[in-house]
């Protein structure tokens, strides 16, 4: 039913073929692959890997990948490219957009279903300001998806945890009443979510209703927990920086229920894959810590899931 996997950011020293082998090796079912340019410059945490160069697809590259593909055993869930297509910088966000409609179209060439992005925001501006933009840029890359049948997850991070995103967050698509609007502004079926439970948690929402009231949306699902800290928040309040409230961690170090998340993504009758976003700043010191969360939050999701 539903095939377990993770994002590959989190291994951003390994090659494209060591992160298959390794996803292979470990009774992985999937990886979605992280996509930056090959010569960008964002130093963001778990951004600007590129494990596969979309650029760089000549046919031969494509028969190599699905090769590798084909002998692990593993299938990619997505392409991975998570930039500010609403940037305020009109030179940078056009740079955003025209990379978006690169992955998009050689998700089509490797035949990927999903490419796992964001909307965008300018954190200076209203959420009303920023559909405005969006309503102008979006639905030309939609178009692009359209044309190459290819499904766009938009993830729900609302990109605020650090100073320089203060104060609305670099990415606009925070909740339910958000979404809404989009997909008023752009109903096609091919845009969707990538849905992470984890950002609902420190938003103070409940992580499951949205898996009911957007089953037909679910395009791609990340598995990711996280922490309030209750004694933090009473201090600090909701409007100081997120990160001094919460943390993301591991699935099941959290407080994600994860028992009715998995339900409702059964009850909903999802079939798509369900990838694991490693975050957790407990498991940076070395890359034996990297792996070893990798396969915790294995072991701790297949009690939800069917083995043979």
């Amino acid at each position: 039913m539903l095939k377990l996997g993770f994002v590959s950011a989190i291994l951003a020293d390994f090659s494209f073929e060591h992160v298959i082998s390794f996803a292979s090796n470990h009774g992985f079912d999937c990886v979605e692959v992280m996509c930056w340019p090959s010569d960008n410059a964002d130093n963001r945490r778990y951004a600007g890997v590129t494990h596969l160069d979309v650029s760089g697809l000549t046919d031969k590259r494509v028969a190599d990948l699905k090769h590798t593909l084909r002998e692990a055993r593993i299938f990619i869930s997505a392409l991975g490219y998570y930039p500010n297509p609403l940037d305020p910088d009109a030179t940078k966000a056009a740079f955003y957009v025209e990379h978006i409609k690169e992955v998009i179209r050689g998700a089509a060439r490797l035949r990927v279903p999903v490419v796992n992005t964001f909307v965008g925001r300018d954190p200076s501006r209203s959420i009303a300001d920023n559909l405005k933009v969006f309503a102008d840029v979006w639905p030309g890359i939609v178009k692009v998806a359209e044309e190459h049948h290819v499904k766009i997850g938009i993830e729900n991070c609302p990109m605020f945890f650090t100073d320089d995103e203060w104060p609305g967050g670099k990415n606009l698509a925070i909740s339910p009443a958000v979404w809404d609007r989009m997909f008023e502004i752009i109903p096609s079926p091919l845009f969707g979510l990538n849905y992470d439970p984890s950002h609902l948690i420190w938003q103070m929402m409940d992580e499951v209703k949205p898996i009911y009231q957007y089953r037909n949306r679910l395009h791609h699902i990340h598995l990711k927990d996280a922490k309030l800290y209750r004694d933090k928040l009473d201090r600090v309040g909701i409007m100081a920086n997120p990160l001094e409230y919460h943390s993301p961690k591991l699935p099941g170090l959290g407080d994600v229920n994860w028992r009715a998340f998995f339900a409702a993504l059964t009850d909903v009758r999802y079939r798509g894959p369900v990838v694991i976003e490693v975050e957790d700043k407990a498991y940076e010191g070395d890359v034996n810590d990297v792996k070893s969360a990798i396969l915790t939050s294995r072991n701790y999701l297949r009690q939800f899931l069917a083995y043979d």
